[in-house]
């Protein structure tokens, strides 16, 4: 095992608790938490071994290994990842996407085609909200999609993982810890085994405790981390990865021949 700790970084969102449970107390580890779009590039610049990171990050550079089944999934509907709308689906002509998440933004363009979305898609500037943007629609992660979503439950809204769920019959993989090439992980795979399966026993108390700190209904935080989330991926979680990159390598938004391979248990 390598003598220097192994820098792992994570969302700072509620659905990356699950994953990242004790982590920070594990033996040789540093835990960051940062949002998904500084994780890609803090792994990119080799400020970070591993990183729960936008899972199209893995068919964008080559040389990365990822943590087999463990990862932040949707099966169906999932709140913290929405189109918000301000007409229709069929009339919206702009979309403004989160710069936070580079996979939820894929994803809305891999689905346009399937919904007939026929629009421009524009990134604002890190910092400036998407909604201000003045677009048709904005994509919206994290606990502010799930604040929006139930302080404005008028609001339309679009929901990519039930569409992608419909479509492809898959579920879909919104983050995954990604190894960088050559990182010293060594040993040390079998801490985030330990970390998910303390999330696990911690659910229910961290959407309890995320629904008083944000004042959001109880069930529903509940029903989103217990529920709505999968954590972890048994046969279709190669799958899943596979359809995404196939649909964004259409689009030229990944490179289609990259091939990353499971990281591989050392006890």
């Amino acid at each position: 095992m390598s003598s220097r700790p192994l820098r792992v970084g994570a969302v700072p969102y509620l659905v990356g608790r699950p994953l990242d449970a004790g982590l920070a107390e594990e033996p040789g580890i540093e835990l960051v938490h940062a949002v998904p779009s500084a994780l890609v590039e803090g792994l990119r610049a080799g400020l970070f071994d591993v990183a729960l990171v936008s899972s199209i990050e893995l068919f964008r550079r080559p040389g990365y290994r990822y943590v087999p089944r463990l990862c932040v999934a949707g099966r169906d509907h999932v709140s913290s990842v929405q189109l918000f709308l301000a007409r229709p689906l069929a009339e919206v002509r702009r979309v403004a996407l989160d710069p936070a998440s580079r996979t939820s933004a894929a994803l809305v363009q891999a689905l346009a085609a399937d919904v007939g979305l026929a629009a421009r898609f524009d990134e604002p500037p890190v910092g400036v909200d998407p909604r201000a943007a003045g677009a048709d629609a904005w994509l919206r992660i994290g606990d502010r999609a799930l604040a929006e979503s139930y302080e404005e439950p008028r609001l339309s809204a679009f929901n990519p993982s039930a569409t992608w769920r419909a479509v492809t019959g898959l579920p879909f993989v919104f983050a995954a810890w990604i190894v960088a090439p050559g990182a010293p992980v060594d040993g040390r795979f079998a801490a985030f085994e330990r970390a998910r399966r303390r999330g696990a026993e911690l659910a229910r108390d961290l959407a309890d405790r995320h629904a008083a700190a944000t004042g959001l209904p109880r069930a529903a935080v509940r029903d989103y981390l217990l529920a709505e989330c999968a954590y972890e991926l048994g046969d279709e979680f190669g799958p899943a990865l596979d359809e995404f990159q196939r649909r964004t390598a259409a689009l030229g938004l990944v490179d289609g021949a990259l091939r990353p391979r499971p990281l591989e248990f050392v006890p």
